[in-house]
């Protein structure tokens, strides 16, 4: 259904919630699949008219989009997507991954207890269902905000809030998931992910470490051809 044109704080009173979140939704697909390339300005007049909404759940999401890292927003100039990591960037976060991740994982296999492989489950299993995908932008962009909550369960299991703040604020795996647009990304990953929940069924810490290790090292194989 489409709305008036921008009313102001009326109307966001009045708008169901439902709305901003679609939007925000779509303009997050339309940024992970690069259909809005990175460094690209994002308009807000343009965007209210295609997706024939009012401003307000545009510039909501955009906000919203900033908080995640996807988007970033200049004095005088406004909203753009935030560009993709360089080659440099991208090995410096592989290698800060490995000092913090696979230690984290041993920490969370040695804390664990039936609810917190209950949550970590969940997670995982979160990556393989749901509401059939719209189309392929749809399926990867819900898979990258699934594998980002599965990590971030292991780091609440972790309990160090320091590591775990350290990689929430890079958004690292939306930021990564941008890199590339493939099938078999998210399906080896699945697979090494089923290894990391076999060793934390099995209560084995450093089966943990090395299955965390082994997942990170891989992902970074896949993806650094993006740079090829």
């Amino acid at each position: 259904m489409a709305l008036a044109t921008d009313q102001g704080p009326r109307d966001a009173l009045v708008r169901p919630a439902s709305i901003a979140d679609s939007v925000h939704e779509r303009i997050y697909e339309r940024i992970m699949s690069l259909d809005i390339p990175p460094g690209a300005r994002i308009p807000i007049d343009g965007l209210a008219r295609e997706l024939n909404v009012s401003q307000t759940p545009v510039r909501e999401a955009l906000t919203r989009l900033e908080r995640e890292g996807l988007v970033r927003k200049a004095h005088l100039i406004g909203y753009s997507a935030a560009p993709q990591l360089t080659r440099k960037e991208f090995e410096d976060l592989y290698k800060f991954r490995l000092m913090l991740e696979p230690e984290s994982a041993r920490q969370a296999c040695l804390r664990l207890t039936p609810a917190s492989l209950a949550r970590i489950e969940a997670a995982a299993a979160d990556m393989e269902k749901g509401e059939p995908p719209v189309d392929r932008n749809s399926r990867y962009s819900r898979f990258a905000r699934a594998d980002a909550h599965f990590h971030d369960e292991i780091l609440k299991v972790a309990d160090n809030e320091f590591a775990r703040a350290a990689l929430n604020d890079q958004h690292i795996h939306l930021h990564i998931f941008r890199l590339m647009f493939h099938s078999r990304v998210t399906r080896e990953a699945l697979e090494e992910h089923d290894r990391l929940l076999a060793a934390f069924r099995a209560g084995n810490p450093q089966d943990a470490y090395d299955a965390m290790h082994d997942h990170i090292e891989r992902s970074r194989d896949r993806l650094a051809a993006a740079f090829e």
